[in-house]
Parts: structure tokens; sequence; C-alpha cells
């Protein structure tokens, strides 16, 4: 069975914007790491749509971009979306029964899927599917934007700290 777990960049006051927090050498190390070591991930239409960049090679990357590309290409995805027809290489769309598609990736994939998209996220927390919650920090606040969690959660505790770098911190939280 699957272990549902989101991890994203968070800035100190709790929002997620992937515009305005441009992580460092460090930061963008541990999520090309991170996405090596996660085969599936499952995502929800406007986090998809802003990954969708690594998709084609961009001349002006360097070896680290390169590298999170190709780990990325080879991540088994499943993409949430009513709005979207079709999906790019290596993903699969999910368009209808939602829950249910969700349910089965959960009871018939092994290991780690990574969650991304607040709105997903939230849905699969309602669902009672989400394991486990990775905040990692950035030190920037801005003060406005889309929060990290879309609404209540269910009670979690800490089950782990990881300082990333010089800059970050990666907070674990596991559904208690």
């Amino acid at each position: 069975m699957a272990r549902f777990v989101s991890s994203m960049n968070v800035s100190l006051d709790g929002y997620v914007d992937h515009d305005k927090m441009v992580p460092d050498d460090d930061v963008f190390r541990h999520w090309t790491l991170a996405v090596k070591r996660t085969p599936n991930s499952l995502y929800g239409r406007k986090t998809y749509d802003l990954m969708r960049y690594w998709d084609p090679d961009q001349p002006d990357w360097d070896d680290s971009r390169r590298e999170f590309a190709q780990a990325w290409r080879a991540q088994k995805k499943w993409v949430v979306s009513q709005t979207l027809t079709e999906v790019g290489p290596n993903a699969t769309l999910i368009s209808s029964d939602i829950e249910a598609a969700v349910r089965r990736l959960k009871d018939r994939l092994p290991g780690q899927v990574d969650v991304s998209g607040t709105i997903l996220m939230q849905s699969l927390s309602d669902w009672g599917l989400m394991d486990e919650y990775q905040l990692v920090l950035l030190p920037v606040a801005l003060g406005a934007g889309k929060p990290f969690f879309a609404g209540p959660r269910p009670p979690m505790q800490l089950s782990g700290s990881d300082r990333i770098g010089a800059k970050a911190i990666r907070l674990t939280y596991t559904v208690a």
C-alpha cells in the first residue's frame, strides 16, 4: 500500500508560490534527490501545468537543471483534472471517479507517492488518504497567496526535521 506524502516549498508564513520562492542550490539539490528516490507522483492540474516546464530541454539549463529534468521525466505521474484532455509523457490522466481512482492507486502502488497541489492535497485529506506532510520552509515571508493547507487537517505529530543547506529546514508531520 502506498504512502501519500505531500512535500513542497513553503514560505515562513505558510504560503506556496513557485514564482516568488526560488530555491537556492542546496534546496534544488534536495528536490533532485527526492524526485530520484520517489518513482510515483500524483499531481493536481495547476501544479502539473507548472511542472511541465521540465518536459522539454531548455538551452540555458546547467547540469543540475538537466539532472532534475531527467529525474522528473522518469517519474510515473498521475494527473487529477476535470479540464485537461491529455497529459504529457509518462503521465496518466484521472478525470472521473477521482476518489475511487486515487484509492486504487493507494491500494496497488508500493512505497511513497508524492502528492503535489494544495487543492488535491485537501481532497485527499478529506478522504482520509494523506499519510504525511513535508514542509520545506524557505526564509521568505510572502504575506499572501495560496496557503500550503487549503483547509482543516486531521491531527498530526511532528515526526522529523532536517536542515537543508544553510537557509532551509524540512518539517515532517505524520497524520496521527
